[in-house]
C-alpha cells in the first residue's frame, strides 16, 4: 500500500443518501493526507430509479473515471453479480460496500463488518454476547451479523421481515461459526426477554424512515442496544434504549470505520482513524 494519491474520484450509490456524511469525510481525510478527492452522491431516489439500474450506473461510473464506488441499501447485494472479483470477505458476507476500479476489473469488498467489529470494541467492550438478538438480515446486516459473532457471541437470533432470508443468513453463518449457536425467527419478545444485547441493522430510524423498528416495551435496562443508522446520530431507538438506562452504540463508530478501512483501500493511503472519526463529531454536531 501507500501508494501516492494525487486525486481520486469516487461515489455513493444508494437510496436516499442525501444526508450521507461520507463524502466529507472521504474529501476531509484526503485533503489533510496532501491530495484531491472528489466525492460525488449517485442518488437511485434523485435519479428515479432503482437497483435495476445498476448495470448502468457502474458503467458509466467506470467510462468516467471513478476509481471506486461505496454502496449502500439497497444495493449491497444486487451489486455483486455485476462484479469480476470478490475480497474473501465479500464472499463470505454476500454482502459488498466497497467497489474497486482497477486496470478495466470491478472487485467488491466489505468493510462494514470491520467497521462495525471496530466500533463495537471501542464502544462496548466488557458487555455481554451471551444472547444476541439481530434486527435485519440484508446487505448489512449479514455483515453485522458476522462482526457480532467473531466478537464471540455465544448465541445470535435474527429476526427479518422476510423471514426466508433471515433463515438462509443464520444457515450461512451457523456454517461460519460452528461453536455458536444461530437462530433465525420465533418469538420476538421471548427472544427479547432473554436477550444481553440488540442490534438494529434495518433503515428504520433513518431520517427517511423514522421510527422504532420495534416495540419500546420490550427493551430492558440489563439490555445493550447497538444502532448501525447513524443519520441521525440519536436515532428514536437509542433514545428509548437510553431512557430505560441501557447502554447504547450509534451508528456513528460503524460510518467511521467502514469509511477509514474504504478510504485505504480507494486510496492505497493510510488514514488517520482518529481524526475521521473526530471530524465525522464535528459533522454530526452541526
Amino acid at each position: 500500500m501507500n501508494r501516492p494519491a494525487r486525486s481520486v474520484l469516487l461515489g455513493l450509490i444508494g437510496a436516499g443518501i442525501g444526508g450521507s456524511l461520507s463524502p466529507a469525510m472521504h474529501e476531509e481525510e484526503a485533503r489533510r493526507q496532501g491530495f484531491a478527492c472528489v466525492y460525488r452522491r449517485i442518488d437511485l431516489e434523485t435519479l428515479g430509479v432503482d437497483a435495476s439500474a445498476l448495470p448502468d450506473l457502474l458503467t458509466a461510473a467506470e467510462r468516467m473515471g471513478f476509481d471506486g464506488l461505496n454502496i449502500t441499501y439497497p444495493c449491497k447485494q444486487a451489486v455483486i453479480p455485476l462484479l469480476d472479483e470478490l475480497s474473501d470477505d465479500a464472499r463470505a458476507l454476500g454482502a459488498v460496500n466497497t467497489v474497486l476500479f482497477r486496470e478495466g476489473r470491478r472487485i467488491g469488498c466489505n468493510t462494514d463488518w470491520s467497521g462495525f467489529t471496530r466500533s463495537f470494541q471501542r464502544g462496548l467492550p466488557d458487555v455481554s454476547l451471551a444472547r444476541v438478538v439481530q434486527l435485519g438480515a440484508g446487505g448489512a446486516g449479514a455483515a453485522v451479523a458476522h462482526a457480532v459473532l467473531s466478537l464471540g457471541a455465544a448465541q445470535l437470533t435474527l429476526f427479518d421481515v422476510d423471514e426466508a432470508r433471515a433463515a438462509s443468513l443464520a444457515n450461512e453463518l451457523q456454517q461460519r461459526f460452528p461453536t455458536a449457536a444461530v437462530i433465525s425467527g420465533g418469538s420476538l419478545p421471548e427472544a427479547m426477554r432473554h436477550a444481553t444485547g440488540l442490534v438494529h441493522a434495518t433503515p428504520t430510524g433513518m431520517a427517511k424512515l423514522p421510527g422504532l423498528p420495534l416495540s419500546a416495551d420490550l427493551l430492558h435496562r440489563e439490555l445493550w442496544v447497538a444502532d448501525i443508522v447513524y443519520f441521525p446520530i440519536r436515532t428514536a431507538l437509542i433514545e428509548a434504549a437510553e431512557k430505560i438506562g441501557c447502554r447504547t452504540l450509534s451508528g456513528g463508530g460503524m460510518a467511521v470505520y467502514q469509511a477509514v478501512d474504504a478510504f485505504r483501500l480507494f486510496t492505497g493511503v493510510e488514514p488517520d482513524a482518529d481524526r475521521m472519526f473526530a471530524h465525522l463529531q464535528a459533522l454530526l454536531e452541526r
